[in-house]
């Protein structure tokens, strides 16, 4: 049974400019690298942008980058879970975070049907086989034989539209789905290209779209946070 803390960590602030960006496991150890303190929230808790509030507490420190560098006792690898609950624990500890969950309505892209219904066929039997992804140029094609509309929501997620979104089609079962899209890279900014297709016309060829609405979702909300302590 792993504790929820690291044996050692330390946390300093990140040189500005350049370096490697993000976070990686290895066996005991746990790098963050030049994350904001949103971005180790995120990560201690799995939650998405959107599911962490933008509070007066996280203000001060929004704009400052850290790096982690901790280690898990007796040098054995913990899984992603444990190691999610060990970086709960450090920012509590060095950040002196406190927060709590609670219930907002926020702009959502809501997944439903389109005019004429879905134009997938459902899939209830047959091997399961694997989704393939693969990328063409600027686009990713998705090959899913078995899909659920959560599958779907998760590509459309991976799209990297400004809103979350939740699926109310009222799909239950399992679909053979075959998406191409235009992911919202910052490397596809720029001019248009003629193969480009937004996530919108995506759906749109599923049977599906996407429209604005406002939905109740569970988000953390940040109620204190200070700079961390020493190492």
């Amino acid at each position: 049974m792993w504790v929820s803390a690291f044996e050692v960590a330390s946390v300093k602030v990140h040189p500005a400019g350049g370096g490697t960006v993000g976070i990686a496991t290895s066996g005991a150890r746990f790098n963050a690298y030049a994350n904001t303190l949103k971005a180790l929230v995120m990560y201690a808790y799995n939650l998405k942008s959107y599911q962490v509030a933008d509070t007066p507490a996280l203000a001060p420190l929004g704009d400052i980058f850290y790096g982690v560098a901790a280690r898990a006792e007796d040098d054995a690898a913990p899984s992603t879970d444990a190691f999610r609950q060990m970086v709960q624990s450090l920012l509590a500890e060095r950040f002196r975070r406190r927060a709590h969950r609670e219930m907002r309505s926020v702009p959502v892209c809501a997944l439903v049907q389109g005019k004429n219904g879905p134009r997938f066929p459902e899939r209830t039997a047959g091997p399961d086989a694997k989704a393939h992804w693969a990328s063409n140029g600027r686009n990713y094609k998705g090959t899913m034989p078995r899909a659920t509309m959560d599958d779907v929501v998760r590509a459309i997620d991976f799209s990297r539209v400004d809103r979350p979104v939740v699926d109310k089609t009222g799909l239950t079962g399992t679909y053979q789905i075959v998406m191409t899209y235009t992911p919202n890279n910052p490397s596809n900014h720029g001019a248009a290209d003629m193969e480009d297709v937004s996530i919108f016309a995506a759906v749109e060829k599923l049977g599906l779209r996407l429209q604005a609405e406002n939905a109740a979702i569970e988000v953390l909300v940040v109620d204190a946070a200070e700079k961390p302590s020493g190492d």
